[in-house]
């Protein structure tokens, strides 16, 4: 049973990464180096610090460098954020009594005025900062409070967290909102993997609920049942979205149906939900098996219901993503095999199109364009 959470901060509790990333670009352009992209960022970045800075800018003193990125954090602390579901997961924690701590790379003069500024700073009672290699502090941390191993979990967004974790001995939950990508994150091997704190949150609770009722033998489970559509507009251009849970692969909008809801009326509540969009002509195209997929974040079970439909023009055509995704693209139906696309999203093509991409959609189905 877990009763000690600590907390990795940026990427965990709260999003940093733009104002990160603005610094260490402007770290870069002082050292006479390109600034890099967004995606170059979460692929490269590393922790320890010390190791980032050897590997790309080995010839600058590591105070100069330093120097120039708090020059810069300082200046766009605004852009740092509270993280979905966060509030949520701290407020749980301290319904059910347990001990939380920071461990964190951040400086304390920038920790405590983000946590205030989100109201974070009720909920954490033990602040350990500015480590800039966690393996050289977790230990000191569990002895000094007399955490039992066995109950204590480290959160965090990185591999650096995970294997600080494993030099603890304690148990890690890696969640996708923060600096690493599924795949980085899945080679580090954490005990959870999971979408965002709401997840996690959930998981701890059911933990909970069957100690309490001290149920033994094995847990039924069941496929999980999801709709998901390929959306046409009326410029023939078919609309992609890129998710961190499927490995950053572009794939179409969709999600869970919920009980007593049909497949048709699940599906235009999650497209609205997860797009903004209104939709119409839907029509069904094919069901797939998705069982154990190494593309998705966990193990998991579903059968996709895939559909095509159109934008509906009258309920506006603007795209606003919430949360589930990160990116979208509107691209011609058969240019949609150029993108990097998840193997359940390629199946639903080879069904519209045929294998080359040239072929034709279904005659029942919306035009998309083609």
């Amino acid at each position: 049973m877990i009763r000690n959470v600590i907390f990795d901060w940026s990427g965990t509790l709260v999003d940093d990464l733009e104002a990160v990333i603005e610094a260490t670009n402007h770290v870069f352009v002082r050292s006479g180096r390109e600034p890099w992209t967004r995606e170059t960022f979460r692929t490269e970045f590393s922790l320890p610090f010390t190791g980032f800075y050897k590997r790309f800018l080995p010839d600058v003193p590591l105070s100069k460098l330093e120097e120039w990125f708090h020059e810069r954090f300082g200046e766009v602390q605004e852009l740092v954020q509270p993280i979905g579901h966060a509030r949520e997961f701290l407020e749980f924690c301290e319904q059910q009594g347990f001990r939380t701590f920071v461990l964190s790379t951040v400086r304390a003069d920038y920790f405590h005025r983000q946590a205030r500024a989100v109201g974070f700073d009720r909920y954490l009672q033990i602040p350990y900062l500015g480590v800039w290699d966690k393996r050289e502090k977790i230990r000191e941390l569990i002895a000094n409070h007399g955490l039992e191993l066995s109950e204590t979990v480290f959160v965090g967004d990185m591999e650096h967290d995970v294997i600080t974790a494993k030099f603890g001995g304690i148990s890690s939950c890696a969640v996708l909102t923060g600096y690493n990508r599924l795949d980085q994150l899945r080679a580090a091997q954490p005990d959870w993997i999971v979408e965002h704190l709401g997840e996690f949150r959930a998981l701890l609770a059911e933990q909970i609920k069957n100690s309490r009722l001290d149920v033994g033998g094995c847990v039924r489970r069941w496929p999980i049942v999801t709709v998901g559509a390929l959306i046409g507009d009326a410029q023939g251009r078919v609309l992609m979205v890129r998710t961190r849970k499927w490995s950053d692969l572009w794939g179409i909008p969709g999600g869970k149906i919920e009980w007593g809801e049909s497949s048709e009326a699940a599906l235009r509540r999650e497209i609205l939900e997860e797009t903004g969009l209104r939709v119409r002509d839907v029509s069904f195209v094919m069901a797939q098996d998705s069982i154990f997929s190494k593309e998705f974040y966990r193990e998991a079970h579903f059968v996709l219901l895939n559909y095509t439909c159109q934008v509906d023009s009258e309920g506006g055509q603007q795209v606003l993503l919430n949360s589930e995704a990160q990116e979208f693209c509107w691209i011609e139906l058969g240019s949609a095999w150029e993108l990097d696309l998840n193997q359940a999203t390629r199946a639903l093509l080879r069904a519209l199109l045929g294998e080359g991409g040239k072929g034709q959609p279904p005659k029942s189905g919306p035009e998309l364009g083609v």
